[in-house]
């Protein structure tokens, strides 16, 4: 199954983030992909916490998700809309949202990211994602073209109890749009997209921001790019670099069974519920 990855820049700018989006969707369609995949925030990124909130649309019904919808129709592509800004009909909240839409451009379902982005970065720079977002409460897996697939959101990736979640409903590929910051994906954007493929068995998708978008206070903020994709044994079948692009790759049935038979680690595991844990304090 072929996959196209959507590598962006996007700003405080839904017009231009979205003709961005259309001009390397319509690059992608070269390589006739099953599956478009965008990153995080691909609709918007940056400005004030007010800028947010104001920029939040409507799911179903909102301009970006309009665009993606028919885009799929009128394509026959399978499209999952890295994440947008849903405003819900819920008075003030706003959540971090992934849509995926069929080849008949049907919304298949929603996931709305759970672990929100709350630190402050080694470089001082403070990010306040609960400030505007509301976490989500469900899971979701969608089947496509016989392939289970799990839908992660950036923070996510560093909670392996929510993979090992997903795992037990057997995914072959996870999906993770993501906006990693420059100096935490240097250090750990990679080796934990790999973990996840190796320890799940499974395809690993990872689909970023690059480049920078302003800050409250005049400041620019730096993506890290190089979107991913690793197979089941943690080898990166493809990487992008730090702009803008469109990243191919091809997710192959024989490689997961090939994997798993090697290391049967689903015959393996071993259900911990109920096992006594004995923690040996220290004399003093």
């Amino acid at each position: 199954m072929k996959v196209a990855l959507i590598q962006m820049n996007s700003q405080p700018n839904r017009k231009q983030n979205l003709a961005q989006a259309l001009r390397l969707m319509n690059e992608a369609m070269l390589n006739t992909p099953a599956l478009i995949v965008l990153p995080e925030h691909f609709d918007w990124m940056g400005g004030t916490a007010e800028d947010k909130r104001q920029a939040a649309d409507l799911v179903p019904g909102g301009e970006a998700f309009c665009l993606m919808q028919q885009f799929a129709k009128d394509h026959g592509v399978w499209v999952h809309a890295g994440s947008l800004l849903e405003r819900s009909q819920n008075h003030g909240v706003v959540h971090n949202t992934t849509v995926v839409f069929n080849s008949r451009g049907e919304d298949v379902g929603h996931y709305r990211k759970i672990h929100l982005f709350d630190i402050t970065a080694p470089n001082g720079a403070t990010y306040a994602e609960s400030a505007v977002v509301t976490p989500g409460e469900d899971l979701l897996i969608y089947e496509m073209n016989g392939y289970r697939i799990a839908c992660a959101i950036c923070y996510d990736l560093r909670f392996s109890r929510l993979f090992d979640r997903l795992s037990s409903e057997n995914v072959d590929v996870f999906i993770l749009p993501a906006a990693f910051t420059r100096q935490t994906g240097r250090a750990h954007w990679e080796v934990l997209c790999r973990a996840r493929a190796i320890e799940y068995q499974a395809y690993f998708v990872a689909c970023g921001q690059c480049g920078s978008y302003p800050a409250p206070g005049g400041l620019r903020r730096q993506t890290f790019g190089r979107s991913l994709v690793s197979d089941p044994w943690g080898t990166v079948i493809a990487r992008a670099g730090q702009y803008p692009t469109v990243l191919h790759a091809e997710i192959n049935p024989r490689r997961l069974t090939e994997v798993r038979h090697l290391i049967p680690m689903s015959q393996h595991r071993v259900a911990l519920k109920g096992t006594r844990l004995h923690v040996k304090a220290e004399r003093t």
